[in-house]
């Protein structure tokens, strides 16, 4: 894992900026995204004291899963994931070489697979996907503290 505290020891917690990235390729790349998502997060909580519900833990791990395991799906090549905590959030980016953008498709219950973008949607507080001048980067930021009724702060139960 490549995590990095900039900085650290010398400025407020707020101004650091707490990160980690790693390339992945072949399908055993996704599983190591997945922990590096874990390790980060640990490490955001246990080092930086900033807190992590258990839901965020798992929202996390699933965004980077679904974003990595489309990437090694669709793209030539390797992708890259970034993670920063970003104002109480985790920003989860993946880039790849493919500038094909994805789109959500229609409801169809008799279709298998292809959710992925649509879970990521409906897991992060943001989702945006940006063609690169290689490639594309799809953005997503889950907040990371629940409200004490258990949902995602900032955030209405539906």
């Amino acid at each position: 894992m490549n995590a990095a505290a900039q900085n650290e020891g010398q400025e407020p917690l707020a101004d650091r900026l707490i990160t980690a990235s790693a390339a992945f390729e072949g399908s055993a790349g996704i599983a190591e995204a997945r922990a590096l998502a874990r390790d980060f997060l640990t490490s955001v909580q246990a080092d930086h004291g900033l807190p992590v519900s258990a839901r965020a833990m798992g929202m996390v791990q699933l965004v980077v899963s679904e974003l990595v395991t489309n990437a090694r799906k669709y793209a030539p090549g390797p992708c890259l994931l970034n993670l920063e905590i970003n104002d109480g959030a985790a920003q989860i980016s993946v880039w790849d070489s493919d500038t094909t953008l994805p789109s959500v498709r229609a409801a169809d219950p008799e279709r298998i697979g292809q959710h992925g973008l649509e879970l990521v949607m409906a897991v992060s507080q943001t989702c945006c996907v940006h063609r690169e001048p290689v490639g594309k980067k799809i953005t997503a930021s889950v907040v990371l503290a629940d409200d004490p009724g258990g949902d995602a702060a900032g955030r209405q139960a539906m």
